[in-house]
């Protein structure tokens, strides 16, 4: 079965058999793309693929792949809530780096536990550390760790962020990745503990914000340069609905 779809004028071709994608247009050779698909795992063949490509793809598996729980529930176990498609989240990565390129970034920094995975990525691909803030507090935990109580959209309960003091410097830039925005609580717990280690905020990366919702829209308004590489504009009627 062959899906075809139009992209800044190329054509492309998804081969759902084979799980191929050919990019034809101008300068075939230079923009020639090549994903496969092994064991449910997309392998992304040359060093990097088309930002846009990336997007179309991603929404497709969204469209595919995601349940729609309620109007503002949205479950995406196989891509970011429960597993994780490597070669997707490292193209994911590659993205929120190329956007954030030049910030002269230190540290990424998420939270536990679906954010880890994109944010490992966008890490490694700019060379600096992964820090994630814990849910739960161990036997571990420093007593005087940094700690935020948000309250969870998804959990309907209230959860504690904890972050090690001696991880967060004042001198650092930080770039903060996440996997899904709705109402912003857990992001705006994260960015406090960000205030009270002095690290500076460089910008807000997420794979999908819920824009129907106002945690994306609030960061902006505090002056927060937010990327998101999706928005869904709503999911009434058990229908996601992209937004332009």
């Amino acid at each position: 079965m062959l899906v075809r779809t139009d992209l800044s004028g190329c054509a492309q071709v998804f081969s759902c058999s084979m799980r191929t994608i050919g990019v034809q247009g101008p300068g075939i050779l230079a923009r020639r793309r090549v994903l496969r698909e092994r064991a449910g795992i997309w392998y992304f063949i040359r060093k990097r693929v088309d930002g846009e490509i990336v997007m179309e793809i991603l929404k497709q598996r969204i469209l595919e792949e995601a349940t729609v729980v309620s109007a503002g529930v949205l479950k995406l176990d196989s891509l970011l809530n429960h597993g994780v498609d490597p070669g997707l989240t490292m193209e994911l990565g590659k993205e929120f780096a190329r956007r954030f390129e030049g910030r002269d970034i230190t540290k990424v920094v998420t939270i536990e536990s679906s954010g880890i995975p994109v944010a490992f990525a966008t890490a490694l691909v700019l060379n600096v550390p992964l820090v994630f803030a814990r849910r739960k507090k161990t036997l571990l935990n420093e007593p005087d760790a940094y700690c935020e109580r948000v309250p969870s959209f998804t959990k309907g309960i209230v959860t504690d962020l904890l972050v090690s003091r001696h991880l967060l410097k004042a001198e650092d830039r930080v770039l903060f990745i996440d996997d899904i925005i709705a109402n912003g609580d857990a992001a705006r717990g994260l960015l406090k503990i960000l205030e009270q280690a002095g690290s500076e905020v460089a910008g807000i990366g997420i794979v999908l914000e819920k824009s129907f919702q106002a945690g994306g829209r609030t960061l902006r308004e505090l002056g927060y340069q937010v990327e998101s590489l999706v928005k869904i504009a709503s999911l009434e009627d058990n229908a996601i609905t992209f937004e332009d």
